[in-house]
């Protein structure tokens, strides 16, 4: 199968569109609840680091579909991680 460009490029907004959204939830609920028990530091740390370097390579590459999603998955990523953290360190006072 051959594709064109610019279908390649709406399978690439497509992809960051739906795993962009399906992240939504989690983030909403983090924020409103700020119920964090559930949520792994060291799996957010290491998500959150992994989706900074798909938006670094996204950059590089200079690929509209990475840079947008990743940049709004980095940013709710880092939101939830900070809350994590803060969440982590009230407990441990």
């Amino acid at each position: 199968m051959i594709l064109e460009p610019h279908h390649i490029e709406i399978i690439g907004y497509c992809a960051a569109f739906l795993t962009t959204v399906a992240f939504l939830p989690q983030a909403i609920q983090s924020w409103r609840t700020r119920d964090l028990s559930g949520i792994s530091l060291g799996m957010y740390s290491l998500f959150t680091a992994g989706v900074g370097l798909w938006l670094v390579y996204g950059l590089i590459i200079e690929k509209w579909p990475l840079i947008l999603a990743n940049s709004l998955t980095f940013t709710l990523a880092l939101s939830i991680l900070l809350l994590k953290l803060r969440h982590t360190a009230k407990q441990e006072k």
